[in-house]
């Protein structure tokens, strides 16, 4: 019966998400997710995820082009979570501002930013420098003047430079709180996990790697020495630590121009996106991310942080490095420092 089959297609949906779920409890507040970006290659997959979660109420999809198309097709998707798809708005005399990124961001707890312009084969990060971080500049402008209490996941690249900027900003607009402005380098750890799984032959789910610094090349530092009941050759070492910082590359070369990591970075997003919110809701929760930090000489760096109900709680130190990670450390800080300085020249300047 048509029932039969609705009630089927409702369990199937709630089963392929259970894994994804980190089962938060505790008081349940209206939690509104908005995306920008949300009709690029991060964007549909991250706000597809989203909209599988029990513990979002509603995603708010925002991007230049084709999201109202993107909301459509996600409102098919028998979960509870609403979807909303909003545009810029089109020009009106007397100017009344950007009424769609209004729309996507009024009553977000949660605002995740993969908006930009991916990378190709040759190109680095920091060659997305000029495209993206006006783009971020611009959205967090949005953030600060209509979600200023919301939590920002940044995903966009450079990340070293655009969570400088997005903190910048925040604070020429009197709204800046260290606690609330996140670069994800969830994917990272992910990279890091799944790579020392299958050299070790174990399950990714019985591993956690701590990954500190940045989220571009040599600045990612996996601190394989702190993985319990592991042990690598100096050979593997050197290739899994090599593999973890240019995972990306790898993934830009395979797809041979037609773009960068989408998929796994949409699943590390909607992993860091679930992690906020689980400690929203008062459960405790570690990860890393790239925030404001005074752990280093660096004024933003990825560690283990215990986030609270406000955002970031505690940035906790990262432990004991080994030798090859303490030479790792010293060469990496310098290029962590330039990016981080670039970002605020950008908007000072």
């Amino acid at each position: 019966t048509p029932d039969c089959i609705k009630q089927t297609m409702f369990n199937a949906v709630k089963h392929a998400a259970r894994p994804l779920q980190r089962g938060l409890t505790g008081s349940r507040g209206y939690t509104k997710v908005a995306v920008l970006g949300a009709s690029g290659g991060i964007g549909q997959p991250l706000a597809m995820l989203c909209k599988l979660s029990e513990n979002i109420d509603e995603v708010a999809c925002y991007d230049v082009v084709g999201t109202p198309g993107v909301a459509a097709d996600l409102s098919h998707c028998p979960t509870p979570a609403k979807v909303t798809g909003s545009l810029p708005s089109v020009g009106t005399w007397p100017p009344s501002g950007n009424t769609g990124l209004e729309t996507a961001l009024t009553g977000a707890s949660i605002v995740v930013i993969p908006a930009g312009v991916p990378r190709k084969p040759g190109m680095t990060r920091d060659d997305l420098f000029n495209t993206n971080a006006g783009i971020v500049r611009t959205l967090v402008e949005g953030c600060g003047k209509y979600c200023p209490e919301a939590i920002l996941a940044i995903i966009s690249n450079p990340v070293n430079s655009t969570v400088p900027i997005a903190a910048e900003v925040l604070k020429k607009m009197g709204v800046y709180d260290p606690k609330k402005v996140c670069g994800v380098t969830t994917l990272d750890v992910c990279r890091a996990n799944t790579f020392v799984a299958a050299n070790q032959g174990k399950s990714p789910k019985d591993i956690n790697v701590t990954v500190i610094g940045g989220h571009a090349g040599i600045t990612i530092l996996p601190l394989l020495s702190q993985v319990p009941g592991v042990a690598f050759s100096d050979a593997d070492r050197d290739a899994l630590t090599h593999r973890i910082q240019f995972g990306g590359d790898e993934v830009v070369a395979a797809k041979a121009g037609s773009g960068s990591a989408t998929l796994s970075m949409a699943y590390a997003g909607y992993l860091f996106t679930e992690g906020v919110i689980k400690a929203m809701k008062g459960e405790p929760v570690v990860q890393c991310a790239y925030v404001e930090s005074s752990i280093t000489e660096a004024s933003f760096f990825a560690s283990p942080c215990k986030f609270g109900p406000a955002g970031v709680d505690e940035v906790l130190p990262f432990g004991e490095l080994s030798t090859y990670e303490k030479g790792w450390f010293d060469k990496m800080l310098p290029d962590l420092k330039k990016q981080i300085q670039k970002g605020y020249d950008f908007v000072h300047k």
